[in-house]
């Protein structure tokens, strides 16, 4: 269950954390009773991003005594758009934006990849921004810079109505945003 305010809240049926690996006192009642909020904490790893950590109980409700677990989330991975092997396309609604790059928030395997394609509002690629001219992203990073033709430069389509065009193969998109990048002085 969740709410942003506080006030109204969503519940979904699906488990979004499980209690991992059965081993003595997990799976039952009232395991993983998480605090309650999400926390940035800096990243496990020397290099890594920061990371959103939650905290929750085991063996509250049984057992002698109660543990704390932390779990983590990579930023902004809540949700995703998947695509298998096979490829997908993701296409926006259409949009403007304000800024001078695109940075993706993207995880996919070794021999996967996505491009990324701006149109305008028919669908028509705006030149220099086809499919064919972006340069294929791979890997694991929560800002990644998309690049037609070896430049991250959109800032002759910022305050357009644009669709994004997204082809994806053995990955998952969890957030998209345009910035001022700091080479500008912004």
């Amino acid at each position: 269950m969740a709410s942003r305010e506080g006030v109204l809240f969503k519940r979904w049926n699906e488990t979004f954390l499980r209690p991992g690996i059965g081993r003595p006192g997990t799976w039952h009642y009232g395991h993983q009773y998480i605090a309650r909020n999400v926390v940035t904490t800096a990243g496990s790893l020397p290099g890594a991003p920061d990371e959103l950590s939650l905290y929750a109980t085991e063996g509250y409700w049984q057992g002698s005594g109660t543990k704390l677990r932390r779990y983590t989330l990579r930023l902004d991975g809540f949700v995703s758009v998947h695509a298998q092997w096979s490829e997908g396309e993701l296409l926006t609604r259409p949009f403007t934006f304000d800024g001078d790059s695109l940075q993706l928030n993207y995880s996919t395997s070794a021999a996967g990849g996505l491009r990324v394609e701006l149109q305008d509002a028919d669908g028509t690629p705006f030149p220099g921004f086809s499919l064919e001219d972006c340069g294929e992203l791979f890997g694991d990073t929560v800002a990644g810079d998309v690049r037609w033709n070896e430049k991250t430069d959109v800032a002759s389509l910022a305050g357009k109505t644009v669709r994004m065009r997204v082809v994806l193969r053995d990955g998952d998109l969890y957030s998209f945003r345009f910035v001022r990048s700091p080479a500008n002085g912004q």
